[in-house]
């Protein structure tokens, strides 16, 4: 077994520093849920483990400027658990919430979920759908990056060398407002997405929607925002005929793979279903949060 260096600095910027200077394979270690497997299984070969549970920026929920600032560290139990960030965003805590067992939510965290890149991944529709935004720090200095911009393809991100995600900033929410995820399974839990959902919206004081996002997971190589889609519920009521658009533009927006889960065909008709729920599930939570 080859030798593996593990380091635990105190502040981000030293973290910068050891991925920056590492010579060969180095990753972050945050939840490991994902990260120890792959290591296990000999897809992953690091030289270099890089511990961020230490780093208070990235271990804390703050609010800040009417929204949240979510630690890249903060584990998803933790964040299940913040009633103030689940009254905001009871979207984004649906989507948490399904990630793993409540063993591995102790362990797993937020920004390891998105990091990873897995199309199916729960948290990052969800996250997409609130608009959020990502604090990214590397040598170069600290610049922001929207979620939806973060996974490049299955396992692959936009970061550069020696860049990490330090935290997530989701922002302040209009009155209002509501957003949800759903997910397809063949199970109840404990499984992987075959589709994902997430929808966020906003009505004005007369019921109509005003601005919508809607996100896709596990039907394309990474997460797919999908502005046909929430085009079809502003200016409405997000009535029958405005859920019947969104279905349509919904489908028409995927581009699965065939596998063991589910077809093609499968999971377009699945996204449409999925997506009308989760857009009545916002819906309901917009109208009950003035």
């Amino acid at each position: 077994m080859s030798e593996i260096r593990y380091e635990r600095p105190k502040t981000a910027e030293a973290a910068v520093a050891l991925l920056a200077a590492a010579k060969g394979p180095a990753r972050v270690l945050a939840g490991s849920t994902d990260l120890l497997i792959q290591m296990r299984s000999g897809r992953l070969k690091p030289e270099l483990l890089v511990d961020i549970k230490g780093i208070a920026e990235m271990t804390s929920i703050v609010a800040e400027n009417g929204g949240f600032r979510l630690g890249a560290a903060v584990t998803c139990m933790e964040l299940i658990e913040h009633e103030g960030f689940s009254r905001a965003w009871p979207g984004v805590t649906d989507g948490v919430k399904l990630i793993g067992s409540i063993q591995v939510k102790g362990r797993a965290t937020v920004g390891g979920n998105v990091c990873n890149a897995s199309p199916a991944a729960d948290s990052v529709p969800a996250l997409i759908a609130a608009g959020a935004s990502a604090s990214i720090l590397g040598p170069s200095g600290r610049r922001e990056l929207r979620v939806e911009d973060i996974a490049a393809g299955p396992g692959k991100t936009s970061l550069a060398k020696g860049e990490i995600v330090t935290a997530f900033v989701l922002p302040r929410r209009s009155p209002r407002s509501g957003d949800a995820y759903l997910r397809f399974t063949p199970r109840t839990e404990m499984d992987i997405a075959v589709v994902g959902v997430g929808v966020n919206l906003t009505l004005d004081d007369k019921g109509v929607c005003t601005q919508a996002r809607v996100c896709l997971g596990a039907v394309a190589e990474r997460a797919l925002l999908v502005p046909e889609a929430a085009a079809t519920l502003i200016g409405t009521k997000v009535d029958a005929t405005a859920l019947v658009r969104l279905a349509a533009a919904a489908s028409a927006a995927c581009r699965p793979i065939d596998d063991k889960r589910g077809t093609k065909e499968f999971r377009i008709k699945v996204a449409g279903v999925l997506v009308r729920r989760a857009a009545q599930i916002a819906l309901e939570r917009a109208r009950g949060n003035n």
